[in-house]
């Protein structure tokens, strides 16, 4: 398509005009994009744009301001047809455009047909021909050419730059991807390891519950045994009985048979005839007698004695009984135990159920929300220092630690790039060290020289605490960059090292700072950190009596017990083997070089030993709280007042003094010891919450301990 000059008008005119040739091709075939684009730069370069002349006024059109908005281009379709009903009607209301225009915009909207926005690329296909329409502008307006030239590039060096930042983001793309499939690999291991473990737990249930019916057919089977050992006990006593009363009916008889054979035998004697027969009959009346009496005493024995078993079947059968006894009491005593279990197990069954529960509950949120284990091999390309500065950030670090340092380096650069912070305002929740308006800016100090500030404003902390600590560290804060920087830079610094120690939690000096200046820690657990390295070292120079800085390991362990006597000996050899680890190079096997043990490196991080002493520390603080909370648990009231807190302090740690009792009892209440009352009470989560974040930890030994 040709491309007219621009026509004289009511402000301007042109001192001559050139058309170029036509170009139908453009216009009637739809070409290649890149054929296309070459073409309309050859168009562009046989172009020769004649000079501008201003009109007497001396001004461009004002055109469309005062015309109607039916000759806008964004009011009319490229492919509609134009209405000519009323046209002379509307001519006479309506300003007619500038030639020039209407032919630039009848190019852009055939350039636009012919483009295929179905491609990738569509947009930057779209983009040409308004860049080519501007580059027109640019050519044919001689006197704002620089002007709309310089706008073009800047224009451009932009595109330029964003086109260059999502390239380099394509790689984290891949590597999001990479995670992403290492992570669902993970959750498919863990998958089958839970289905191995519900399957064997199916399978001790399917055990136990046979071995329940077992236990009950065996008491089943012995409960039938014992019902038919009575019976036959029930049938052998009936026929002893008869036994007994049909002997006693026979003894009766033959006394009955041998009486009458004596009574007879005297009759029939010889010498009885002799006898006196009133003395015979007196005899015999008086054996009658003493056979009645004899009688009435049988009787009264059968009666009585009627039901007695002889002692042999008695204790026979009562020995037969008591086995019987034990044997069951057995049985019950089994059957107990094995209820017991079957409880037992039940209740696993349902802690393991709830667990497995939780356990998918966490599983599914992993899924939803954890991505694969990354490839930090990855990052050597984009750390500065390359391959070998990463490997000595990365060096025994785990995937947490590394997402720590990656942000660092991330946070560090762009924390160079700033020029200046915000201002927080003046509000009661902006620290005070942070209260100013406006712009402040960027210092931009590096770590070690953050580090050395951190120390020093530390020592001059520490020598403050020894006359009287009269402010929070806070104000201490700001008061000493006031002294150091000047007014008018103090919250310059101050932003500028709190962004610092914000970002560089890997460095120990810098978060503690940090943790202390925001409140999440007592600015005593800093000191007590301090206090308890330094009694340590005392203790080892004391046992170093030759003062060479080595001690044996027998004598090093000796001290580490002299100096925590509340340690258990896993805890006293762990450090033993932190500080051999430590002491590895160029350590001899007998004798310990102590003063190493306490070096720090150029940012002020400590070694392993003093790590694991640290981490000791604390983990004895989270054992004394717990066993506060079951100790204060047993109240079972929801609120604890002084008293009960003061009662399971003491409880716990008998040998606590009272100074040390009211400071822990201020501390939990976040109060004056003066200033609580007996009925001043709050919830137990609350108190805890408090002791944690403050300097607490356990006095002397145990009950138990003392006791023994």
């Amino acid at each position: 398509m040709a491309l007219p000059r621009p026509r004289g008008d009511t402000s301007f005119s042109l001192a001559s005009s050139r058309e170029h040739p036509a170009v139908s091709s453009v216009s009637t075939t739809k070409l290649l994009p890149e054929a296309k684009n070459l073409q309309k730069s050859k168009i562009f370069q046989h172009r020769k744009t004649p000079l501008l002349h201003f009109s007497v006024g001396g001004r461009f059109s004002s055109w469309p301001a005062y015309a109607s908005a039916q000759a806008i281009l964004q009011t009319r379709k490229p492919c509609s047809t134009t209405d000519t009903t009323g046209a002379k009607d509307k001519a006479a209301h309506m300003i007619a455009k500038p030639r020039y225009l209407q032919q630039l915009e009848n190019y852009l909207r055939k350039e636009l047909l012919l483009l295929d926005m179905t491609k990738v690329n569509a947009q930057e296909l779209k983009l040409q021909p308004y860049r080519e329409i501007f580059e027109f502008f640019i050519e044919d307006f001689k006197t704002y050419k620089p002007l709309l030239s310089s706008i073009k590039n800047e224009y451009e060096i932009t595109l330029a730059h964003f086109r260059e930042k999502i390239r380099s983001l394509e790689p984290l793309k891949a590597m999001l991807v990479n995670i992403s499939e290492e992570c669902n690999e993970k959750i498919l291991a863990i998958r089958a390891e839970e289905r191995y473990e519900i399957k064997m737990l199916k399978k001790e249930k399917i055990n136990l519950l046979k071995l329940i019916d077992k236990k009950n057919e065996e008491k089943i089977s012995l409960q039938t045994q014992v019902a038919k050992l009575r019976k036959n006990l029930a049938e052998e006593y009936l026929h002893f009985l008869n036994e007994r009363d049909a002997r006693r009916i026979l003894i009766a008889d033959l006394n009955e048979l041998r009486y009458q054979r004596e009574d007879m035998s005297l009759a029939q004697s010889p010498g009885v005839g002799g006898e006196d027969p009133v003395k015979l009959t007196l005899a015999l009346k008086m054996a009658r007698q003493d056979l009645t009496k004899t009688q009435m005493e049988l009787n009264t024995m059968k009666a009585n004695f009627g039901d007695v078993v002889p002692r042999r079947d008695f204790e026979m059968e009562e020995k037969k009984n008591k086995a019987l006894f034990e044997m069951m009491e057995n049985l019950k005593s089994d059957f107990q135990e094995i209820r017991k279990e079957y409880d037992l197990l039940l209740q696993v069954h349902s802690a393991i159920v709830k667990d497995r529960d939780e356990f998918h509950n966490e599983l599914q949120e992993i899924q939803r929300t954890s991505t694969p284990r990354p490839n930090w091999s990855k990052c050597e390309a984009v750390i500065s220092g390359g391959r070998e500065r990463w490997q000595l950030l990365s060096q025994g670090k785990s995937s947490d630690q590394l997402v720590d340092v990656l942000l660092e380096e991330i946070g560090s650069s762009l924390l160079l790039e700033r020029e200046t912070f915000q201002g927080l305002g003046f509000s009661e929740d902006v620290p005070v060290f942070l209260q100013t308006g406006g712009v402040v800016r960027n210092k931009k100090p590096s770590k070690k020289e953050v580090v050395d500030i951190v120390k020093d404003i530390w020592k001059e902390r520490i020598a403050q605490d020894q006359k009287e600590r009269l402010s929070p560290l806070s104000v201490f804060f700001l008061n000493y960059l006031k002294k150091r920087f000047g007014e008018a830079s103090a919250m310059d610094w101050s932003y500028s090292i709190f962004e610092n120690i914000k970002l560089f939690h890997s460095i120990e000096v810098m978060k503690q700072f940090y943790d202390v200046l925001t409140g999440k820690l007592d600015e005593n657990v800093f000191h007590d950190q301090k206090s308890l390295v330094l009694h340590l070292m005392k203790e080892l120079i004391s046992t170093d009596i030759q003062n060479e800085g080595s001690l044996t390991t027998d004598q090093f362990s000796q001290a580490l017990r002299n100096a925590f006597p509340l340690k258990t000996d896993e805890q006293i050899k762990e450090l033993m083997d932190v500080a051999m680890t430590q002491l590895e190079e160029g350590n001899s096997l007998d004798f310990i070089h102590y003063r190493l043990l306490f070096s720090e490196d150029e940012m002020g991080n400590s070694g392993l030993f003093i790590q694991k002493l640290w981490d000791q520390a604390q983990n004895e603080k989270q054992a004394y709280l717990v066993e506060l909370k079951t100790e204060l648990e047993s109240n079972k009231t929801a609120e604890i007042t002084p008293g009960m807190l003061r009662q399971a302090l003491i409880n716990i740690d008998p040998t606590m003094d009272e100074y040390t009792l009211d400071s822990y009892m201020s501390q939990a209440f976040r109060t004056s010891i003066a200033g609580l009352e007996p009925e001043y009470a709050k919830k137990l989560e609350i108190l805890l919450e408090h002791l944690q974040t403050a300097a607490i930890k356990r006095i002397g030994p145990r009950e138990a301990e003392i006791s023994s």
